[in-house]
C-alpha cells in the first residue's frame, strides 16, 4: 500500500507540471504513456496483496466488530467497504483478463503489440479500484493497531499488586 501511495504521489506531481489548470495535458502521447506506466506499476504493486486482500478485510472487520465503541473511527465501516467493492471488482477484472489473454494470437507474448495492448486496457480498468487500495488500505493498519492496543476480553483485568510499604533502611551503630 505504500508502494501504490508512492506511485500517486509521484502521477499526482507529473500531471499537476504537464497539465493545463483545466487537467488537460500539454502532450496527450506522453501523458498517455505515464498514464498506462502508472497504471503497470500500480497494479504490480498491488499483486502481492491480491492473494490475501480478503484475508485482511475479514481480519479488519472481525478486529472492528470487537473493538470498544471510543477507539472506532467513524470512516473505519466505510473504508471497508470501498476496499471490499474494489476487490470484488478487481477479481471480476482479472477473470476478464485470463479469458482475454486466452483468446489472443498464439504470437502474442509479452512484449508484443498484441499482448502489451490489452495487458494496458487492464490495467487502465483496473487502476480506479487499485487506487482505492492505495487510498483506503490505510484503514487496515489503524484497525489492527486499535485492536492490538484495545483491552481484550479474553484476558482478565490486571489487579495492581498491594502496596507494600518501603523498606527502611538499618540503623547505623554508632
Amino acid at each position: 500500500m505504500s508502494d501504490s501511495k508512492k506511485i500517486l504521489d509521484a502521477w499526482d506531481a507529473y500531471s499537476d507540471e504537464h497539465t493545463d489548470l483545466d487537467g488537460w495535458p500539454y502532450d496527450d502521447h506522453a501523458y498517455g504513456r505515464r498514464a498506462s506506466q502508472r497504471d503497470a506499476d500500480t497494479a504490480e504493486a498491488f499483486e502481492p496483496l491480491r492473494y490475501g486482500a480478503r484475508h485482511l478485510l475479514a481480519t479488519a472487520e472481525t478486529q472492528l466488530a470487537h473493538l470498544p465503541e471510543n477507539t472506532v473511527q467513524s470512516r473505519w465501516v466505510y473504508q471497508l467497504g470501498v476496499l471490499r467493492d474494489a476487490l470484488d471488482r478487481l477479481d471480476e477484472l482479472h477473470e476478464q483478463w485470463l479469458i482475454t489473454r486466452d483468446t489472443l494470437p498464439a504470437t502474442a507474448k509479452p512484449g508484443t503489440a498484441d499482448f502489451d495492448d490489452a495487458l494496458a486496457v487492464h490495467h487502465a480498468e483496473s487502476w480506479s479500484y487499485l487506487d482505492d487500495w492505495a487510498t483506503h488500505g490505510k484503514a487496515l493498519r489503524e484497525i489492527d493497531t486499535a485492536a492490538r492496543k484495545a483491552p481484550s476480553p479474553l484476558a482478565p483485568t490486571p489487579t495492581p499488586a498491594p502496596a507494600t510499604a518501603p523498606a527502611r533502611p538499618a540503623a547505623a551503630r554508632k
